[in-house]
């Protein structure tokens, strides 16, 4: 059984709110490409899966890590 999760709202021009913040875009990586993340350290990405997840080996440890990507980032 499928939830029912309520549609996103519009914001209207004449609203007198501010409009919601526009997502941040969304970070591409590639295999091989040297990332560094807050928790642990330098690594290389070793597998993507498009809009979903990444591997990346950080020498002691692999880590697949979700979308956003949180404190990843690309050097």
């Amino acid at each position: 059984m499928k939830s029912q999760r309520p549609a996103g709202r519009r914001h209207l021009p004449t609203s007198p709110f501010k409009a919601p913040p526009e997502p941040p875009p969304v970070r591409e990586f590639a295999v091989d490409d040297q990332v560094t993340h807050d928790t642990y350290g330098l690594g290389r990405v070793l597998e993507v899966e498009p809009g979903r997840a990444v591997l990346v080996d950080f020498g002691t440890r692999k880590v697949r890590i979700l979308v956003p990507y949180p404190k990843l980032f690309k050097l």
